[in-house]
């Protein structure tokens, strides 16, 4: 697997790809060997027929859409880094098609239905908690404010330090995929809570250690990405509704859109590389608007 290693220290260092997206890479290629090496084969003498016969095992065992394009992105990056290395003289990924990508429109909940789940993450469980307890509801009261206001990706937010918000001016500096950094808004509200998460809570969390990330566990240290999902599900599960950290920044987009926001601004603020990916929340928002009209509509 020696391919692999180096081609993921390529994406790290040349490319300056996230550790979560070069161990996805990499998870890929480690699938795609096996089912080489069940072929005869190997990670550098494949051919087109073998990444056909490749894809047609992920559709036979129901993969999404989302996880053959990660794939199909793996084998061209890897492709292209056996050219750069002469290892390969032809790439057999060339023109290779990626399906479309969002068959399924991203999940976004209406305003409504966003404020519960504001609500009820403002809620301590059971009996009114203290100490430590308390600290770990305020702080995901908190998260999930902040990841509503400013639409961040659930990477992100675990990552911010406590350099990167600047209450005055009312924005933080997020630091997005490809080690690429921008400046996103925050509204009033997120910040009166961070405030006073800081202020009160994040002591008692952090305790005698020293951590310069915003948002720490009861050891001090950052909050993984799979412990924030389960808070978010878990708030979810409250109100009959099946969300992720990702939905809420579908929702971030949407209502900005819904809102009057125009692409350009909300491309920056999620930090898409191509608005192409930003275009798709005006599916999501027509498709938003048409339900409203069928329902309300005396002729529809």
């Amino acid at each position: 697997m020696e391919l692999v290693k180096g081609f993921l220290a390529y994406l790290s260092v040349e490319k300056g790809l996230s550790r979560n997206t070069t161990e996805s890479y990499g998870r890929d290629l480690i699938f795609f060997d096996v089912f080489l090496r069940s072929k005869g084969k190997e990670l550098n003498n494949f051919e087109r027929s073998d990444i056909t016969d490749y894809l047609d095992s992920l559709r036979e065992k129901d993969r999404s859409i989302t996880s053959i394009c990660r794939f199909i992105s793996s084998l061209k990056g890897f492709s292209k880094y056996l050219l750069i290395e002469e290892i390969v003289e032809s790439d057999p990924t060339e023109n290779l098609q990626s399906p479309k990508k969002w068959e399924r429109l991203p999940k976004a909940l209406s305003i409504e239905e966003t404020m519960e789940v504001l609500s009820i993450s403002n809620t301590p469980e059971g009996k009114v908690r203290k100490g430590g307890h308390q600290a770990l509801d305020f702080r995901n009261s908190a998260m999930v404010e902040l990841l509503y206001s400013s639409g961040l990706r659930v990477s992100e937010l675990i990552n911010l330090k406590m350099e990167d918000i600047n209450f005055e001016a009312g924005f933080i500096r997020v630091l997005g995929k490809g080690s690429k950094e921008r400046i996103v808004p925050v509204n009033q509200r997120a910040i009166e809570r961070i405030k006073t998460y800081i202020r009160e809570f994040r002591k008692l969390l952090v305790k005698r250690r020293h951590s310069d990330y915003l948002f720490v566990t009861g050891r001090g240290m950052p909050m993984t990405r799979q412990r924030f999902w389960q808070t978010i599900r878990g708030y979810g599960k409250k109100i009959g509704l099946n969300i992720s950290p990702h939905t809420l920044r579908h929702s971030f987009a949407t209502h900005l859109l819904e809102g009057g926001a125009d692409l350009r601004s909300l491309q920056k603020m999620l930090g898409h590389s191509d608005i192409s990916t930003t275009q798709i929340y005006t599916k999501v928002t027509m498709d938003r608007i048409k339900k409203v009209y069928l329902e309300h509509h005396p002729r529809a």
